[in-house]
C-alpha cells in the first residue's frame, strides 16, 4: 500500500470516527451518513422529503443524526419468509394480516 492510500484511508477513518460523534450535523455530515449525494440532498430538502432544522436567520441547515436514522428506516422491506407466512395465513383464514399502525399489509 502506498503512502498516499494510506492517508486517505486515515482521513477517511477520522471523518467517521467524528461523524459518529455527532449529534447535530451538516450537509456534507448527512451526505456520508446516509450515501446520498450533497445536491440529492438539497433537493430533498427543497421538497421537504428529509427532517432539517434552520437556524433563525441562518441559511445553514443542520440534521438530528437520530432523527435521520429513523427516516432512512422508515420504510422497511419484508423478507419473502415474512411474505409467504402472510400468505398462508390469508390463504387459511381469508382475513388480511394488518401492521401495528393498523394498515393492510398488502
Amino acid at each position: 500500500m502506498e503512502q498516499a492510500d494510506i492517508k486517505s484511508e486515515l482521513q477517511q477513518i477520522k471523518q467517521y470516527t467524528l461523524l459518529a460523534a455527532k449529534k447535530v450535523l451538516t450537509v456534507p455530515d448527512c451526505a456520508m451518513l446516509t450515501g446520498l449525494s450533497k445536491s440529492r440532498i438539497y433537493k430533498k430538502i427543497c421538497a421537504k422529503e428529509i427532517p432539517y432544522y434552520k437556524a433563525n436567520g441562518c441559511k445553514n441547515v443542520f440534521f438530528d443524526k437520530d432523527e435521520l436514522n429513523a427516516w432512512m428506516l422508515q420504510h422497511r422491506v419484508r423478507t419473502t419468509q415474512e411474505l409467504e407466512a402472510e400468505a398462508a395465513t390469508h390463504i387459511v383464514t381469508g382475513k388480511v394480516a394488518k401492521t401495528a399502525t393498523g394498515n393492510r399489509k398488502w
